[in-house]
This record gives C-alpha cells, structure tokens and sequence, in this order.
C-alpha cells in the first residue's frame, strides 16, 4: 500500500477525473461537426508512460473507447521504441486511425499527445473523436458491402500531424485530398488538438501541485486499488462455467447470421472469457478488430459493476483468450465499418447473457444493441455546397430484478446522444416528418424491455446517396428468465409509392434518395426480464393508460394478467 494519506490519493484519483471531464467538455464545445458537438461522439483520456496502460479517462466518453484507446497508445509506443514512428517532442501531437493498431472503424480519428515534465516524458494524452466522413466507397464511411478495408475509407498510420506545435500541412493536405467535405474537418482537427492542450494545461496544474514522484505514487496505488475492488466484485459471483451466444444479422455481403459464442468462466477472483467458438472471419464489413473485442467485454462488466473506477487496474481480474481465427479477431486487410457500432455490442450482448445466469439480480436481459448508424451524402443546391449527414438513434434496455427497461436509452458502447432534430435540419437539406417511441417495442417479461425509437426524416432537394449499418434487424434483443424479445430492427425506404426494405434488413449502402423521398427507421426494444404471467397487473395498466399498447396487444402478451 500507498504511503499517501486517503485524502490526498482522493484528491489526486479526483483531479485526473477532472482533466479528462474538461477534455472532453472543451472537445464537444469546440468541435464543428453535430455528431461530436451534440451527439458527443467522443472520448479523452490520460495513459501511461511506458505501456499505454490506461490511468484515467473522462466520463463523458464513450465506454466503448476504454480498451482501445489504451491499446492504440500502447501500439504507438511500441512502434516508437522499433523506430517505425519518429519519437515524441514536446508540442507534437500523433494522429492516427489504423484499426489494426488498436482502433475501431476508420471514422474513429485519434489524436495521441506527449506530455513532458523537465524534459522527461510523464505520460501520453488521447483522444478519439468520429469524423462524418473518412472517405472510401460512401459517404459517411459506413460501407454494409466492403470486403476490404480500403474501401472503407483513408487508413492513417501513426503520424505526427502537429509537430512542436505546428500542424503540418502536407499531411493536412493528404488527409483533405481523401475526404469529403474536407474543408469543414480543420474545425474538428482544432478542436480535438485543443481538447489535448487543456489536459496537459489542467495536468500541469496538478504536477506543479503535487510533483510528478507523487503523482506517480498515487497513480499506481489508484490502479491498485481498483483491481482489488474488481476482485471483489468477482468473489461474488457463484464458480462455475456459463456459455451465452449471440448473433449479428449478416455481414452485409453474405446474407448469414454470424454466431458469437462465449463460455465465461468464473473461479475465485477472477473471470476468463473464451470466444473461440465464434464465426470464423467474414467477407463484409462486420469483422472486430481485437482491440475493440477486448473493450467490449471491458465495457459489459463495467456496466455491471459500475461503481469500480475506470483505470487498467480495472480489468486485471479479467482473461480475455485472444480469439484466433474468428471474426472477433480481424486482420488486414478485413473490413471493420460495422465493428466498433455493432459487433461490439453484441460480444457485450454475449457476456450480459452470461453474466445474468450467475447474478440474475444484478444484470438486465439484452439491450437494442445497435447504433442505428445511418449516413446521408449529397448536394444541397440551396446551399451550392456537398454533405455528410450522420445520424445515430437510441433503443430500449432490457428489463432487470427492480423495474422495466429504459426507453431510448443510448447505444450498450456510448453515452452518444442523437443530435437534436432542429440542429439536423439546420445543418442539412432535411425533415423529420416523425421522431417518437416506438411503443409496445420492448419484449413481454415480469419486466418489460423499454421501447425503441421510430423516424423519418424526408429529403427536401437535391438528391443524397443513403447508407445503413445497423443490427437486431434479423433477431430482436433476446429477453432471459423467460422474458421476450424486444422487437427487431426495421429500416423502410420510402420512394413515391413504393416502399423499399433492405435485402440485409437493417444494412445497405447507395441507395438512391431524390427530394420528396423518405427513410423510415424502427430502432429495437429491449429484452423482457422473468415471465410475462407474473408482471404486476397494475403496471399492465398503467402501460395501457399510456396508450403503449392495445387491450387486444395487451392480452396477448400477459393474458388474464390485463
């Protein structure tokens, strides 16, 4: 243990939180594009020196980016130390977006910062922020039919974009060269280097506070402690084996389910995951990187046991098998658009089904699961200008022990928030004709799921090329304990009188829009907890009150009980 007073190890564990929370405040404020400055599309965070290892990240940022950023900086260290990447110098700021080094899908951009103490190196800041567009075959970079990562957009290797301070321009120019609307992304570079320069501002303030030997110390015990209470948590979780699966709809080119297969197994202090069983490497865009595997299952216990620090300590407790010959593990030059959005939601999807068959207490049945990623290009002529519209939308949480399931709730991997319908409609040549709950959408249980989200949003001129990559559209979230699924996923295009359903239901890429046309999305409910004959009858009626659903629906779903 620490020699470090209580109060002080507080203080300091609270005083990073602190310049991660304004890194990502000042990377939302600052940011041009509406899924970073409404949709807060983005995470910050502090890491170690050394390894990478994760020290603090900011609690406004995306769970999903727990485990990769920490990867990520641990990658570009390595190549670093093989003098494959040139070494750090103070002002430099490293960009990068190579899933394969620890990333996600392309349009996760990260920015990695040195931060020197006397000319020694202390530590390394991270952010990650999703660019509206990366390039690559569509606009938006969600490609549903890619079979190779170059399709998907630029790949970008560690580079130095600022170097002592000073962006360079010639790999500014290469990046503006192969995106689309190129010319508002300097808002979002400026503001995602900015996001770094506070933290290292706030985290001078704490060195010159506490000196870097203290901080050190602390930083260490901090990480200690968490794994213990990590270890903890575990102890109270019965020994024992427990298998789950889960399926995506497709890849988007083969029109087949992708199994995730897990068997968890918990002894002592300890929780080992083993997903070996799982499809093998798929030809469209739904392969996982093994970064964002490894986060996925870091970011599900986390939702279990909420209440233990995020650090690297966090996850010490936990064995992940490198899952090898999988579409969980994907190598270059695999497809990875649908990775970070929707395959990592259901490897989480994976271990809640696990999880809630040792605590049933403590874990819901399977939340929506999918981002609802959908990307809109074109030209605005009223505007004589090119866009991206990327729109993200919540969906019902299963059901749990205590209450119904939140409606929608965002996304299993985010705190991403959809972006205010007025700000769209601002920004684009668009119209929500509808934006409600989709009701009756949770699944039937002693607790229902919460309900799922239903738009559509018209194209007032020009004409626009739609792209969707989203999931549960084949399966809904699956209830436990004898719960329903949640309804599925539903995407309709509407053109003239025809309405138009996608051949892989919820995934597609260039489908034509003319004004006047329509794009309907239905997001999932969430899964229903316990059998549906032992719901409370007062909450039957308090549902029906509500207009969520019909008698006849009603009676249907929990017979006498309505």
């Amino acid at each position: 243990m620490s020699t470090l007073d209580a109060l002080t190890l507080a203080v300091i564990q609270a005083g990073l939180q602190q310049v991660c929370n304004e890194m990502d405040i000042a990377f939302s404020r600052s940011a041009f594009s509406p899924v970073i400055a409404e949709a807060d599309d983005r995470s910050d965070g502090i890491y170690d020196r050394d390894t990478g290892a994760l020290i603090s990240q900011g609690e406004y940022g995306l769970p999903v980016f727990v485990g990769t950023m920490q990867y990520s900086t641990g990658e570009l260290i390595r190549l670093i130390r093989e003098g494959r990447v040139g070494a750090p110098e103070p002002g430099d700021i490293y960009i990068v977006n190579d899933p394969y080094l620890g990333g996600t899908h392309l349009m996760d951009v990260r920015f990695v910062k040195p931060v020197f103490v006397d000319g020694a190196l202390f530590c390394w800041l991270q952010n990650t922020g999703h660019w509206p567009d990366i390039g690559g075959m569509v606009p938006g970079g969600f490609s549903a039919h890619a079979t190779e990562v170059e399709q998907e957009g630029l790949r970008l290797p560690p580079v130095k974009l600022f170097k002592r301070g000073t962006m360079d321009p010639e790999i500014f120019s290469i990046i503006a060269s192969n995106i689309r609307v190129a010319d508002q992304r300097i808002g979002d570079i400026k503001a995602q280097a900015a996001a770094l320069m506070v933290g290292e501002s706030r985290l001078d303030d704490l060195l010159a506070k506490y000196g870097r030997e203290t901080l050190d110390a602390a930083i260490r015990e901090i990480r200690a402690r968490a794994a213990e209470r990590m270890r903890a948590e575990i102890r109270g979780i019965p020994d024992g084996t427990y298998t789950s699966e889960a399926f995506v709809d497709s890849d988007g080119v083969v029109d087949e389910p992708l199994r995730i297969a897990l068997t968890m197994t918990k002894a002592g202090d300890g929780l080992a995951f083993d997903f070996s069983g799982s499809s093998p490497p798929c030809r469209g865009p739904m392969n996982s990187v093994v970064a964002t595997t490894y986060s996925s299952v870091y970011l599900a216990v986390k939702h279990v046991f909420p209440d233990v620090p995020i650090n690297a300590g966090t996850f010490e407790p936990l064995t992940i098998r490198r899952p090898e010959g999988t579409f969980l593990d994907a190598r270059y030059p695999r497809p990875v658009s649908g990775c970070a959005a929707e395959v990592s939601q259901r490897i989480a999807e994976a271990v809640f089904l696990a999880l809630v068959q040792a605590i049933p207490d403590r874990v819901t049945a399977a939340p929506a699961g999918t981002s609802g990623n959908f990307a809109l290009g074109g030209f605005d002529p009223a505007k004589n200008a090119s866009y991206v519209m990327y729109q993200i939308t919540g969906g019902g949480y299963g059901g749990n022990a205590g209450h119904d399931g939140l409606s929608n709730g965002c996304s299993t991997i985010g705190i991403s928030k959809t972006a205010p319908v007025e700000v769209m409609e601002q920004y684009y040549p668009v119209l929500f004709r509808r934006f409600s709950l989709r009701e009756g959408s949770g699944g039937a249980g002693a607790h229902r799921g919460g309900f799922g989200v239903h738009y559509e949003v018209e194209l007032l001129r020009g004409e626009a090329r739609a792209s969707f990559v989203m999931d549960h559209g084949r399966f809904g979230p699956p209830g436990v304990l004898g719960g329903a699924a949640g309804a599925p996923n539903v995407v309709r295009i509407h053109r003239g009188g025809e309405i138009v359903t996608p051949l892989h239901l919820s995934k597609d890429q260039n489908i034509a829009i003319r004004a006047g046309d329509r794009v309907e999305v239905m997001t999932p409910g969430g899964g229903g907890y316990g059998q549906p004959e032992t719901r409370d009858p007062a909450l039957v009626a308090r549902d029906l009150r509500r207009g969520y659903y019909r008698t006849d629906e009603a009676k249907d779903l929990w017979g006498s009980r309505s």
